[in-house]
């Protein structure tokens, strides 16, 4: 058997993420998803995830979209006091890790306020697999006894992978009726595999900040629909 984790980023981003990610959920194969604690949908996927307990929440560490939680953080920043965008990000690295940690540590410890446990955790952009970022992911890895995203096939040095395989192309022209159908010939007998999916409806918060916004919705379709190949077990 193949042991399936198919991950939703972005809960909590808006409304109408949530309710995609739900809805891929209770009818379909969404069995994860993480959640971005600094966004305007936190609270409304907070309520989601405490009505859905059969759905796994772990931690989507955000650098590189909306507003960080802690107001002293000058190099995570631009001058409108919202995190870089992820090109102004990978333009210029130049940031303190110490306010890195201290902005994903108050992030996490927000998840924890919620009454929620977190399955593990992963990042906006992959932004936790940045090279010099390590020594951060390592102390709140250990700190926190969490596992991570891997997203090659080596994992991040000292910290505990969440899957043996990660898959990350089921995104735009990668979203496909057999898609699922396809893992048999990329993943080993008895691997666990996270698949990273995106499912959501369009609302406001969507169509004016996300470039990546009608696909979402034909992913909540596919994921809510498809069946999975018998020797697929999901976790």
């Amino acid at each position: 058997m193949i042991k399936l984790i198919v991950n939703a980023d972005d809960f909590g981003y808006s409304r109408g993420i949530n309710y995609g990610i739900i809805d891929a959920h209770k009818n379909g194969v969404v069995n994860s998803a993480t959640m971005m604690m600094n966004m305007s949908g936190v609270s409304h996927a907070v309520e989601l995830a405490k009505e859905n307990p059969s759905l796994q929440v772990g931690i989507h560490l955000v650098l590189t979209c909306g507003k960080p939680l802690l107001n002293d953080v000058p190099t995570l920043v631009n001058e409108h006091g919202n995190f870089k965008s992820r090109h102004e990000f990978f333009e210029d690295k130049n940031i303190s890790l110490d306010e890195l940690e201290r902005e994903w540590t108050a992030q996490i410890e927000k998840f924890l306020e919620s009454g929620l446990k977190p399955t593990h955790f992963d990042s906006h952009h992959h932004v936790h697999t940045v090279p010099e970022f390590l020594p951060v992911v390592q102390k709140l890895a250990q700190k926190y006894n969490l596992s991570a995203r891997r997203i090659s096939e080596n994992a991040l040095q000292g910290v505990a992978p969440f899957t043996d395989v990660f898959l990350h192309d089921f995104y735009g022209e990668g979203v496909t009726d057999d898609y699922f159908e396809k893992i048999l010939t990329r993943v080993q007998n008895g691997q666990s595999v996270e698949v990273m999916c995106h499912p959501g409806y369009l609302d406001h918060e969507i169509l004016n900040n996300s470039s990546y916004a009608k696909d979402r919705v034909k992913e909540t379709l596919i994921l809510s629909t498809v069946k999975l190949p018998r020797v697929i077990d999901l976790l």
